[in-house]
């Protein structure tokens, strides 16, 4: 199991990087993934396979080290194991709509709500949010930290020609910095190859891209908190009311894909939804700061 889970992390990664890179590599790669996760159930005993789902989910709960903190209190709870596919946002949404996954769990409302309405989710529903923030070289030669706001910086940018990497993986993070440039009326593909770059993998790479180019990227505040390698990059620019990440939890249609576990994953949705379950999201720190705020139906008071 190991050396297949090693293996399919490697190709993701691999695809995910190459400038050749092909939607039915993407696609093959994710299914991978998902046949590792789902191979854990081969040497499991029957019971325990029964209580079990699959969550597709982002690069970014799963590096911030949030679901090891709380599944555990959900698995103790209710005896059911819970298994996360950890892949961009888009990745995540392809591996729901093809029934690899139990729920989906991610960050681009938009793109769930297509999801819904396609008739893959049964219902989109809020469960907490973080913002994005710009990093780039402490130097700061495109003035971004005098910025008035995410539309200013980006253009700062632009302007100075500053080297800019973007993930370029059809993340939610990567869809969030396109709709910038679009606000900002830059036509950035334009530039690419030049100040403009897209790394093709995801945010932990992309920020180890642009600390070696001395260059500027948008990333989730949690993935910033928890990245070791910052070298000279600095954050740059917080606090933009449009720079609210919002991530929402969707289970997987049952009558699009029969095989759903849908008892068990809406008491997974239920519990996240909870008051015990947007608690425990709430407690959760990175060098002792919050990392993800809580606000699933307005009930939860945020500390």
């Amino acid at each position: 199991m190991a050396a297949a889970y090693w293996l399919a992390t490697s190709f993701l990664a691999f695809t995910a990087g190459a400038k050749e890179n092909t939607e039915m590599a993407r696609t093959l790669a994710s299914k991978l993934l998902v046949l590792t996760v789902l191979l854990g159930l081969a040497a499991a005993p029957l019971s325990a396979a029964e209580k079990f789902i699959v969550v597709a989910s982002t690069t970014s709960t799963v590096n911030s080290g949030l679901f090891d903190k709380i599944l555990p209190i959900f698995t103790k709870d209710t005896g059911i194991e819970v298994r996360v596919v950890g892949v961009g946002t888009g990745q995540a949404i392809r591996v729901a709509e093809r029934g690899d996954a139990d729920v989906l769990f991610v960050h681009h409302k938009k793109s769930e709500l297509a999801f819904v309405a396609k008739g893959f989710g049964v219902a989109r529903l809020d469960v907490m949010y973080n913002d994005f923030v710009v990093v780039g070289p402490s130097l700061d030669p495109a003035a971004a930290a005098k910025a008035k706001s995410a539309l200013d910086v980006y253009r700062r940018i632009a302007a100075a020609k500053a080297t800019f990497v973007s993930r370029g993986d059809d993340s939610g993070t990567h869809k969030k910095s396109l709709e910038i440039w679009k606000q900002a009326a830059i036509e950035v593909k334009k530039f690419s190859g030049k100040w403009y770059r897209e790394a093709g993998s995801g945010m932990g790479a992309t920020l180890n891209i642009a600390q070696s180019m001395n260059g500027y990227t948008l990333t989730d505040r949690s993935t910033w908190q928890a990245f070791k390698n910052k070298g000279a990059l600095a954050l740059l620019f917080e606090g933009d009311p449009g720079l609210r990440n919002q991530y929402g939890i969707i289970l997987v249609n049952p009558e699009r894909h029969k095989h759903v576990k849908a008892g068990l994953a809406s008491t997974f949705i239920d519990w996240v939804l909870s008051a015990p379950g947007q608690a425990a999201i709430n407690r959760y720190r990175l060098a002792g700061k919050q990392t993800f705020l809580a606000n699933a139906r307005g009930t939860v008071k945020l500390n």
